[in-house]
């Protein structure tokens, strides 16, 4: 009898079909120079981007050698603004992705959602996630898909995407070099000079303009802490 009725169920879970995923609309609240859109991501289509043109999930923004932008996600109260020569794509399709940065340098800036309801918000880098809970954070990519991560307030939860590789939680303060075969290894910024101001005026973190991924200096641990560190 239970057979009998747990079959029919069975059939429309497995006939149901997934949740679409959600997609956001974007917006060019400044640009600056060179900075252009790929359509769907298909480069044929390119156009220049102008202040107030919206964007879609599998667009592609890429800055030229001076070029800046800043893009919003108004559903996720979100900013992100990029530095030149990078590269991003628009997300949607994995959940609580927003931003893909394929290479170069942005700093994401997360507003307080209204109503207070959580709702995950997230950044692809090369071989990681970064998920924050209402944060501003920098993070460069190189061209060997190194990352450096810096965060200015909040917390950043660094999800490496390696099978069994716990995650990180990188502090306001911090700061995180990792990479498609490196986990995490985090470290203060304390002592070193360096904060938001450094990072808008387009220094890196390594010491001395010194970019993502060489000698780890001294005072930073290896990540993959189950929770905050403290």
């Amino acid at each position: 009898m239970l057979k009998s009725l747990l079959a029919p169920l069975a059939l429309i879970l497995l006939q149901t079909p997934a949740p679409a995923p959600v997609a956001f609309t974007y917006r060019f609240d400044e640009v600056k120079h060179s900075v252009v859109r790929w359509p769907g991501g298909d480069e044929a289509k390119a156009v220049k981007a102008v202040q107030g043109m919206t964007a879609a999930s599998g667009d592609v923004v890429k800055t030229g050698w001076w070029g800046h932008a800043v893009l919003s996600v108004p559903e996720r109260a979100s900013r992100f603004e990029l530095y030149p020569s990078t590269q991003v794509r628009l997300a949607g399709g994995e959940p609580g992705v927003l931003v893909i940065l394929d290479r170069g340098r942005l700093k994401a800036i997360f507003d307080a959602l209204a109503g207070g309801k959580p709702v995950e918000r997230r950044v692809a880098v090369p071989g990681a996630l970064l998920a924050v809970r209402g944060t501003r954070y920098g993070v460069d990519v190189d061209k060997k898909g190194m990352s450096t991560l810096v965060v200015f307030k909040g917390v950043v939860e660094v999800l490496p995407r390696a099978a069994h590789a716990g995650s990180s939680f990188v502090k306001a303060g911090q700061w995180s070099v990792f990479g498609p075969s490196m986990l995490p290894k985090v470290g203060p910024m304390s002592g070193r000079g360096f904060g938001e101001k450094a990072w808008d005026q387009g220094l890196r973190m390594n010491g001395s303009m010194m970019g993502p991924g060489a000698m780890l200096p001294g005072g930073m641990h290896p990540g993959g802490t189950s929770g905050p560190m403290h």
